[in-house]
């Protein structure tokens, strides 16, 4: 699984088999703790991610939302600025 990002701890991956994993969505690592979170709407759809760290990548998902959706849509990799 490619890492698409990191800050303050954080991972954020992206799996590239569309077909499989509906709804369009990235993986966030921090420490043990692991969310799956929808690209459209920032929501954890499966996880442990403390509030912290879930309000940092919903964040960040906000302001990278266009491009993680055309990861999502082309399956072409990109590395993506860190939550500032």
């Amino acid at each position: 699984m490619p890492v698409i990002s990191r800050f303050y701890g954080i991972i954020i991956k992206m799996y590239f088999r569309q077909a499989e994993h509906n709804p369009p969505h990235f993986h966030a690592i921090y420490g043990e703790y692991i969310g799956t979170i929808d690209i459209q709407t920032g929501e954890m759809l499966e996880g442990d991610l403390p509030k912290r760290a879930l309000k940092m990548v919903q964040e960040w998902t906000e302001q990278h939302k266009e491009a993680l959706l055309n990861i999502w849509n082309t399956q072409n990799f990109a590395e993506l600025p860190p939550l500032e």
